[in-house]
């Protein structure tokens, strides 16, 4: 299975993930506070086959002796992908619609001087193409009626030649089912091999329901 992906982490309530969460899990949380966030993935060759997707994480769960992440919205683009998430993972996928463009924004200023001359127009008259970076922009909606929710996130658009950082394996311990399509408890982990690389921070432009 070959993907290219994103995963990005945020501080969520407590109250907020506990929510989305099987009572019979504990919430790993400190402050008030627990950790979840966003995975954004593109599957060039997969079980399910060729599909986008995006999976919302409500936060760290407990369960002796390991601990994960909970994804509480998982969207994807293929019917086959949302039916194999449903009965094999025991995921609450959703099939949604995903639109990406490649979108160029303008650096911003580094510093005081910088600022000054974008005030006066000093920066428009010495142009550099390196100021400005390209941002994939992904639009996600759900198609199903029971849930109207539009997300909107940007994300760094990474050259398919860069450089992709070193090589590394891992193992992830994972829960999932607890849905309609598949009530057990699944306990499972993923094998990993994969190359990492720092990127810019994904930036959620809007989510309306």
């Amino acid at each position: 299975m070959f993907i290219s992906a994103l995963y990005q982490l945020h501080l969520v309530k407590a109250e907020k993930a506990q929510a989305c969460i099987p009572k019979e899990f504990k919430l790993v949380q400190a402050f008030g506070y627990t950790l979840g966030g966003f995975f954004l993935a593109s599957y060039e060759d997969s079980p399910a086959g060729v599909f986008d997707e995006l999976v919302v994480i409500a936060g760290l769960v407990w369960n002796r002796p390991t601990l994960c992440a909970w994804a509480t919205k998982v969207y994807v683009n293929s019917d086959e992908a949302c039916n194999h998430g449903r009965k094999e993972v025991g995921l609450p996928s959703q099939k949604a619609r995903f639109s990406k463009t490649i979108e160029a924004i303008q650096r911003q200023p580094r510093g005081i001087m910088s600022g000054f001359s974008d005030m006066i127009g000093i920066n428009d008259m010495f142009f550099n193409p390196k100021d400005h970076m390209n941002v994939q922009v992904t639009k996600v909606k759900c198609l199903d009626q029971a849930d109207s929710c539009n997300i909107s996130l940007t994300s760094a658009a990474v050259p398919a030649l860069s450089w992709m950082g070193p090589a590394i394996k891992m193992s992830l311990p994972s829960f999932s089912g607890g849905t309609v399509y598949n009530p057990n408890l699944l306990k499972y982990s993923c094998k990993i091999e994969c190359r990492v690389q720092a990127v810019q921070l994904m930036k959620v432009l809007s989510v309306m329901p």
